[in-house]
């Protein structure tokens, strides 16, 4: 009985062919957006997670004053070299910890000039962040202390500046200072912001200090946790050892903020969830609109039908063969729109991902959600005019034109 119902739900869709794939459309166009939807988002979470764990393992960074609305940080004493020997002794638990100074400043070699980002800091800035040099050497106790006019530099100052050449040995001038080249690190490709985290050089921290800056302040401290777990208890220990260091009474805000890597990429990644939850859920709005769709034509079907259904009547169909004949029917339109909606959804997806740079992270679970969903509102919007072709008297049906 049901396979009989089926091939006569085939054959009305094929005579029908226009009619129905119109009336698909809603359906089709509500799957595909909310899988494209929720794969984009999911390929986004993914591509935040990554450039966040990019930026180092078990990391915490500490910075003088708070952030406002804006994004920008309240003003606040910078840390001193003092703060830093302090954290570095009494803290444990710590597998790496390196004071930071970045600047902004324009890089020249031979006849080639670029605006970089340059990095005052130690090896342990490179330990934190975990990221290996590919050629070359780190900085020598000795150059740390002393503040020596060495670098290491990114794959994009390489590339910018070098070409194809070798720069191991090369001086470059950092505004007026020239400076050696002793290291190139790896790539680590764009930041979740896309920044380019390769468009830097390091240098240490005390030859910053003394010669760009003009001073000993120290913009923020790195430090990368041994275990997972310890990121906390770290992150507490320093807090309270700096209250104490800048005299901050019981009650009154930090002037300073200790950001958590993980916990920022707990907030980034229900971020993008909501979002992503929110625009499925306005994208699944449209299987609604095209299940309203299915039940106006298959009303539409029942009209144009009644003779049928009334020949079928008299001759001894039952109530129930007619309700499984036209509900078939509108459960095959609404399933066939919904796997039209998946294949166009993964590919709309597919191209999304590749222009957004993010990876393609499809969720089979949602794949089935939608196209079961798209049956059910077969079910919920066929029904109706199913049951509506069910109770047709015959004797009325039959005198139908």
């Amino acid at each position: 009985m049901m396979i009989d119902a089926v091939l006569l739900a085939l054959r009305e869709l094929r005579r029908n062919l226009m009619r129905a794939s119109l009336t698909t459309l809603g359906i089709i166009i509500g799957v595909a957006a909310v899988i494209a939807v929720v794969t984009l988002g999911n390929g986004a979470t993914v591509s935040v997670t990554s450039s966040i764990g990019a930026l180092g393992r078990n990391l915490l960074v500490v910075s003088p004053g708070t952030r406002r609305m804006a994004g920008a940080f309240s003003d606040a004493s910078p840390f001193s070299p003092a703060d830093f020997d302090i954290i570095k002794r009494d803290i444990s638990g710590v597998r790496a910890i390196a004071p930071v100074a970045m600047r902004s400043e324009v890089i020249v070699a031979a006849n080639q000039n670029h605006t970089t980002q340059v990095v005052g800091s130690s090896n342990g800035y490179l330990d934190a962040r975990d990221w290996p040099l590919i050629q070359g050497r780190v900085f020598a106790e000795a150059e740390e202390r002393s503040g020596r006019a060495v670098c290491i530099i990114g794959q994009t100052i390489r590339t910018t500046l070098f070409g194809g050449q070798n720069p191991i040995g090369a001086d470059i001038r950092v505004r007026d200072v020239p400076c050696e080249v002793i290291g190139i690190l790896s790539s680590k490709g764009q930041s979740t912001f896309g920044q380019d985290q390769d468009d830097l050089v390091v240098m240490p921290i005390r030859m910053v200090q003394r010669r760009l800056a003009g001073n000993t302040n120290v913009g923020s401290i790195w430090i990368a946790a041994e275990r997972a777990e310890d990121v906390s208890k770290i992150k507490k220990d320093v807090t309270d050892l700096l209250r104490e260091r800048r005299h901050l009474s019981p009650g009154t805000p930090d002037d300073f903020q200790a950001s958590d890597m993980a916990q920022i990429a707990q907030i980034m990644q229900t971020t993008t969830g909501v979002l992503t939850l929110f625009l499925s859920a306005v994208a699944a709005v449209s299987l609604v609109v095209g299940g309203i769709g299915i039940m106006n034509i298959m009303l539409v079907s029942v009209t144009e039908r009644t003779r049928e259904i009334g020949i079928r009547l008299a001759i001894g169909a039952r109530e129930r063969d007619v309700l499984t004949q036209f509900l078939v029917e509108a459960v095959m339109m609404s399933a066939l729109g919904g796997l039209v909606g998946i294949i166009i959804g993964l590919g709309a997806s597919a191209i999304g991902t590749h222009f957004l740079n993010i990876p393609f992270t499809p969720s089979p679970g949602i794949v089935a959600i939608a196209f079961l969903f798209s049956a059910c509102i077969g079910v919920a919007f066929g029904f109706f005019p199913a049951r509506r072709a069910a109770r047709l008297d015959p004797i009325e049906a039959l005198r139908h034109e």
